[in-house]
């Protein structure tokens, strides 16, 4: 914890907590901060001006980022028949139906993306109250239930984020890897932050974007000018 703690105080001196910077300059800094010996994430949170608390402000959706997450994902799909071949053909890890719920309820839980067709939502609600906590639960609204699996796998595994406010107001994303480098990762973050304008609730009044923040698994948050943010979103 000590060996930690020296790390940590010597990279938080590097960066000044009351000082907004360009999106760029703080996506390097979360780089340049990220010291640790593995492959750090680089996460951001975003506090947006909306009240979670009403139906009509909620802010969720799905974006296939421009250089991928910088890891690979582990693609289920629940289906049967011809979608269960057009699933295993576009690059699904795993495929099935009944087996797959089997194996779930059993503790099973090596894949970061579920895919389902619309007749296996019967199937697939059998292991909802494990998946749903986990943010593993197919879902429409983000395209993870559909017909079109062959695109849906593909996307999937090239790296689409799937965004969601929580009770504070806050997205919380990781954009990618260290080893993406600062240029890839800040192409991904203005990708996020343009999905998250466009989710904008027509009943959200004043400033959208509070704050942004940027940091690596182990290092500091970098504030973001999330004016300046927006405005490059917008010029772009």
């Amino acid at each position: 914890m000590a060996a930690r703690g020296k790390r940590y105080k010597s990279v938080k001196s590097k960066v000044n907590s009351l000082t907004k910077l360009p999106l760029e300059q703080a996506v390097k800094l979360a780089v340049e901060t990220a010291t640790a010996k593995f492959d750090e994430t680089i996460d951001v949170s975003i506090r947006l001006g909306i009240d979670p608390k009403q139906s009509d402000q909620q802010v969720r959706g799905a974006i296939a980022l421009p250089h991928g997450l910088g890891k690979a994902v582990r693609v289920l799909v629940f289906a049967k028949g011809p979608k269960e071949a057009e699933a295993k053909e576009a690059g699904a890890d795993f495929v099935g139906a009944d087996d797959l719920v089997e194996k779930i309820n059993g503790g099973w839980l090596a894949f970061d993306k579920a895919i389902a067709t619309p007749d296996m939502m019967a199937t697939v609600s059998k292991v909802a109250k494990v998946l749903g906590p986990r943010g593993l639960m197919p879902n429409p609204k983000v395209g993870t239930v559909t017909m079109n699996v062959s695109e849906t796998v593909k996307a999937e595994k090239r790296g689409k984020l799937d965004f969601r406010v929580d009770k504070a107001g806050i997205v919380h994303a990781g954009i990618g890897k260290k080893s993406m480098g600062a240029d890839k990762l800040k192409d991904n973050l203005m990708a996020l932050i343009g999905a998250i304008v466009k989710a904008k609730p027509a009943s959200s009044k004043g400033i959208y974007l509070q704050g942004i923040t940027v940091s690596s698994t182990m290092g500091p948050g970098v504030k973001v000018d999330a004016l300046q943010a927006q405005d490059q979103d917008s010029a772009g």
